[in-house]
């Protein structure tokens, strides 16, 4: 079962935008995506996220933030069961 965490590193690198008003429909379908283009491993996501905080810290923080409140919302129901 994936976490909150490997699901907000997924979104992360998504095409999403944290200044896009994204329904939970888009998050969870922007997830899917990734993850079937990572053939299921999010050791890939992790290592482009990294990549990604390396070569822009200043952007890092404020879009992880943004994915873990975009993933906690969109998979809430399902993260509690």
């Amino acid at each position: 079962m994936l976490t909150t965490t490997d699901l907000a590193q997924i979104l992360f690198i998504s095409h999403l935008q944290p200044s896009a008003d994204v329904s939970a429909f888009e998050v969870r379908a922007a997830v899917d995506e990734r993850l079937r283009a990572c053939g299921g491993d999010c050791a890939q996501a992790a290592a482009r996220v990294a990549q990604e905080a390396g070569d822009h810290p200043e952007a890092y923080a404020p879009r992880m933030r943004w994915a873990l409140a975009a993933v906690a919302d969109a998979y809430s129901p399902a993260l509690a069961a």
